[in-house]
C-alpha cells in the first residue's frame, strides 16, 4: 500500500510539472510577471530533478564523427541516446537537420523521466546555408542594418533547420593580423565593435526569443582572446586591466546590454588564470558588474585545459575552478558529467552552485518556447522552403557589395561592359575559397568572381587564365596568363589567400600573399596593361611594393555564396563602392600590432621623418599602407563648415558639432562620416591620439550636400582614472571628423570642459 502510494505521489508530482511546463506564454502580461512566470516553471522542473539530471543539463556533447562541422547521421551515431534517456545530456551541437533534430528530441521529451527538451547548437558565424561576407568583412560596412539582417537570414535558415542557439558574434578585438580569428570579428575598435556586437545580438535573437525564427546568440570568448601573444592562436594573452577596460571589454558589455542570451568562456589566460576557471572574468565582471543573467558555456575542452595551462593538477580541480568561475554548462571537456557529482557529494561544490547553473539553463529553454513546443524548429517544409531562398540570396549579395572596400582607384574602375577583361588568379574561379573560414554547412558552390563578371558581361569579351595556385612554388602557368592579359584591354587579377588560412587555429607568420602570387603580380604588370587587383582574405594583407604598381585595388574580403555577382556589381560600377577598413593595413609585418588609436608616447614620432631620438624605425615609417576607418568611392566628398555650438561645456552637459558634406563627383554614394575625440590632457593617465566615438552612413546623390551632425556627450569624454574609476573630468578635448582615421582627412575644433 505504501508503495502503491508513493508510486501514486511520484505520478501526480509528474503531471504537475508536465502541467506547468505546458502552459501557453501569456501575452498581454507585462515583462516583470512573465519573468515571475518562467521562474516559477523553472523552480517546478528543478525541485523534480536529480543531482545526476541537474549534471546532465549542464552537459553538451558533439556529433562525434565531425567533432566541428554538421552531417545527416543516424539517430545512434549522432549522440549517446543512452545518455539523452538517462537525461544526463542537455545540449547536442554540430547536429542539424529539421528531421534529425525531430528525432533527438523526440528521445529527450517522451523517453526521458523529466522530459527535458535539447538545445541543439551549431557555429553559425556568417550565415548557414546561405553563407554571407566573413564578420571582419560586413564590419566594413559600417552598416548596422544591414549587419543585423544578415544574422537574421542567419537565423532564419538555422533555426529552420532544427538549430536553437549559435555559438556567435566573436567580439574580440583584434589588433594583430597574424591571428586567424581577426577574420571572426569587427577589427580594431572598440566603439565600432560594440555597435557591430549589438547588431548581431539583435539580429539573431530578434525582437523575442519565443519568434519562430529566433535563436540564442552566445558571445565570446569571454575575454580578451584577441589580444593572443606574437598572433599565434590560443597563445597567452598579457595585458593590465587598464587595457582590459578600454579596449578589449566593451563590445562584451554592449552585447550584453543588447540582451544576448549566452556567453562563452575562453582559451586564454588573463592575468595568470585560464579565462575558464576566472572568478574574476565570469563572476566580479560578467555576473556581478555587468549583471549577465544568462548562461554561461565553456568553449571547446577549455575546462580541461586548465589542466594542461597548468593551473589545475586534474579534472577535478579544473571543474571546482569552472564551478567557481560560474561556468554553466561544460561543452565537450567530459568534466561536469564524470566529476561534478563526486565533488558534490565530497562538499567542494554546493548543491546550491549547481542549482544555480541549471536555473540559468533551463530559463533558456523556457524562453525560447521549448517547453510549450519542444519541435517549433524541427519543420521539414519550413526547411526545404527557407534555406537558400531568393530573399536571403538577394540580401547576401546587398551585404557582401557593401563589404567591398576600394583601396586605389587611378582613374580605372568602373570598367566598361565592353571592354575586354581578362580575368587572371588563383582565386579568379576558386568557389570553395569564397566562403572563408567557419562555413560548414554553406552552400559550397558560391558565386566565383569569373561566374559573377560571366554574368554581367557575358562571355563574348571574357578571358580567364589560373597562373598559379594560391600556396605553391609552381610557376609553370605564369606563361599562360601573360598571353592572356596581352590580348586583353584590362586584367582583373584575383589573389589573396585560401579559405582555410584564416579562423581558428590559422595563424600565419606572414601578411604576404602566399606561394608565387606576388610574381604572378609582378609579370602581369610587366605587359603593361591596366590592372585592377582583386584582393580576398581573411586578415590585413602587406603588398610591398606592388602597392604603388597597381591603378586599382578591391578588397573583397570572403564575400560568401554571392561573391561573384557582388565584385561584378562594384567592378563595373552598378554599385558605388562604400565599405570602409576596420582595421589597420600595415606596411610590413614589422609594424605588427599597428592601430590608429595608439599613445601617443613621451617622444611621439610627428611628422614621419627618421631622425632625432623618438619613436621610430630605421627602415621603414610608421605610418600604416592603410588607416582604420579608410575607403574610396567613385565619386568625391568635400567637408566643411564644421561647427561646434559652444566652445565649452559642463560636465554634466552636452555639445553638437556639424559638418556639410557634399558629394562633388560624378556618381551617387554612400559616404560614412566619423568622429573622434582626443582628451588632450587627463590627471596622470596617457590617452590615445584619437578614439572613434561616432560615425554616420550618409547617401548623397551628385551634387547633394548634407549637415551631419553628433552630440558630444559626458560618456564619450569619459576614462578610467588613477583608480580605474570611470570619470568625466575637466580639461581641453580635440574634436574631430572626416572620412578616416588619418590625421590628414579630419576637420578640428577644441572643446573645454568645465566644472
Amino acid at each position: 500500500m505504501k508503495n502503491t502510494l508513493k508510486k501514486k505521489k511520484y505520478y501526480l508530482a509528474i503531471l504537475c510539472v508536465v502541467l506547468v511546463a505546458s502552459l501557453p506564454a501569456y501575452g498581454a502580461m507585462t515583462k516583470k510577471s512573465k519573468t515571475k512566470s518562467i521562474e516559477q516553471r523553472v523552480d517546478s522542473v528543478l525541485r523534480l530533478m536529480t543531482l545526476e539530471e541537474k549534471i546532465g543539463q549542464m552537459t553538451q556533447l558533439s556529433n562525434p564523427n565531425i567533432p566541428t562541422g554538421p552531417t545527416y547521421i543516424s539517430v545512434e551515431k549522432a549522440s549517446n541516446v543512452a545518455l539523452i534517456r538517462e537525461g544526463k545530456l542537455g545540449s547536442i551541437l554540430n547536429i542539424t537537420g529539421a528531421d534529425l533534430t525531430r528525432r533527438m528530441q523526440e528521445v529527450a521529451v517522451n523517453e526521458s523521466r523529466i522530459k527535458i527538451p535539447l538545445l541543439f547548437g551549431f557555429d553559425v558565424i556568417h550565415g548557414f546555408k546561405t553563407v554571407f561576407p566573413i564578420p571582419l568583412a560586413s564590419a566594413c560596412s559600417w552598416d548596422m542594418a544591414a549587419i543585423a539582417s544578415a544574422e537574421r537570414v542567419a537565423a532564419l535558415e538555422s533555426s529552420a533547420a532544427g538549430l536553437h542557439w549559435t555559438f556567435a558574434p566573436m567580439v574580440d578585438i583584434a589588433r594583430d593580423p597574424r591571428w586567424g580569428r581577426i577574420a571572426e570579428g569587427a577589427g580594431e575598435d572598440p566603439f565600432l565593435g560594440s555597435a557591430i556586437a549589438k547588431a548581431r545580438v539583435q539580429g539573431f535573437q530578434g525582437k523575442n526569443l519565443r519568434d519562430d525564427a529566433s535563436i540564442l546568440a552566445c558571445v565570446k570568448h569571454f575575454a580578451a582572446y584577441g589580444n593572443a601573444e606574437a598572433g599565434r592562436d590560443y597563445n597567452t594573452t598579457d595585458m593590465s586591466e587598464r587595457l582590459l577596460r578600454e579596449i578589449y571589454l566593451p563590445p562584451y558589455k554592449a552585447a550584453i546590454d543588447a540582451g544576448v542570451a549566452t556567453v562563452m568562456s575562453s582559451f586564454n589566460e588573463f592575468n595568470g588564470t585560464p579565462a575558464s576557471g576566472s572568478k574574476f572574468l565570469l563572476t566580479d565582471i560578467l555576473r556581478n558588474e555587468y549583471g549577465f543573467k544568462g548562461f554561461v558555456v565553456s568553449d571547446w575542452n577549455s575546462i580541461s585545459e586548465i589542466i594542461t595551462h597548468g593551473a589545475a593538477k586534474d579534472k577535478n580541480e579544473a571543474t571546482i575552478f569552472a564551478m567557481n568561475a560560474n561556468i554553466d554548462m561544460d561543452m565537450q571537456n567530459n568534466c561536469y558529467p564524470k566529476k561534478l557529482k563526486q565533488l558534490v557529494e565530497e562538499g567542494k561544490v554546493t548543491v546550491e552552485q549547481v542549482n544555480k547553473a541549471v536555473r540559468r539553463i533551463l530559463r533558456a529553454k523556457f524562453e525560447l518556447g521549448l517547453f510549450d513546443n519542444p519541435y517549433k524548429y524541427c519543420d521539414s517544409k519550413k526547411e526545404k522552403s527557407v534555406l537558400l531562398n531568393k530573399e536571403n540570396l538577394a540580401k547576401a549579395l546587398d551585404v557582401a557589395k557593401r563589404s567591398i572596400v576600394l583601396l586605389k582607384n587611378d582613374n580605372l574602375l568602373p570598367l566598361s561592359k565592353t571592354a575586354k577583361v581578362a580575368i587572371i588568379g588563383p582565386l579568379a574561379d576558386a568557389p570553395k575559397e569564397m566562403n572563408g573560414c567557419w562555413a560548414w554547412y554553406g552552400e559550397q558552390s558560391p558565386v566565383t568572381f569569373l561566374s559573377g563578371v560571366r554574368n554581367k558581361i557575358g562571355s563574348s569579351h571574357l578571358i580567364y587564365a589560373k597562373g598559379c595556385n594560391i600556396n605553391d612554388a609552381t610557376t609553370d602557368s605564369i606563361a599562360y596568363a601573360v598571353s592572356v592579359a596581352k590580348d586583353a584591354d584590362v586584367v582583373v587579377l584575383c589573389v589573396g589567400e585560401s579559405g582555410d588560412m584564416s579562423g581558428e587555429s590559422n595563424s600565419r607568420t606572414s601578411l604576404d600573399l602566399p606561394g608565387v602570387q606576388s610574381l604572378l603580380v609582378k609579370e602581369i604588370l610587366k605587359t603593361g596593361k591596366p590592372v585592377v587587383l582583386v584582393m580576398t582574405n581573411g586578415r590585413p594583407i602587406t603588398l610591398g611594393s606592388l602597392n604603388d604598381s597597381v591603378p586599382a585595388i578591391l578588397e573583397t574580403w570572403q564575400l560568401g555564396t554571392r561573391a561573384g555577382d557582388a565584385l561584378a556589381e562594384v567592378l563595373f560600377g552598378d554599385y558605388n563602392p562604400s565599405g570602409k577598413l576596420t582595421t589597420t593595413f600595415p606596411i610590413t609585418i614589422g609594424q605588427v600590432p599597428i592601430y590608429y588609436n595608439h599613445k601617443n608616447t613621451g617622444r611621439p614620432n610627428i611628422d614621419g621623418k627618421r631622425q632625432g631620438y623618438n619613436s621610430r624605425y630605421i627602415d621603414c615609417g610608421n605610418f600604416p599602407q592603410y588607416p582604420f576607418g579608410f575607403g574610396l568611392s567613385y565619386t568625391k566628398f568635400e567637408y566643411s563648415d564644421f561647427k561646434i555650438d559652444k566652445s565649452s561645456m559642463a560636465k554634466t552637459d552636452k555639445a553638437t558639432v556639424s559638418v556639410v558634406v557634399k558629394n562633388t563627383g560624378s556618381y551617387d554614394g554612400e559616404e560614412i562620416v566619423q568622429l573622434y575625440i582626443r582628451d588632450l590632457v587627463a590627471y596622470g593617465v596617457s590617452r590615445p591620439v584619437k578614439e572613434l566615438k561616432g560615425f554616420d552612413k550618409i547617401t548623397l546623390t551628385k551634387g547633394e550636400q548634407k549637415t551631419v551632425r553628433f552630440q558630444i556627450t559626458p560618456e564619450m569624454l569619459a576614462y578610467y582614472d588613477l583608480n580605474l574609476k570611470k570619470i568625466v573630468e575637466p580639461g581641453d578635448f580635440s574634436i574631430m571628423v572626416g572620412c578616416s582615421s588619418a590625421d590628414k582627412d579630419l576637420l578640428k575644433l577644441n572643446l573645454t570642459v568645465i566644472e
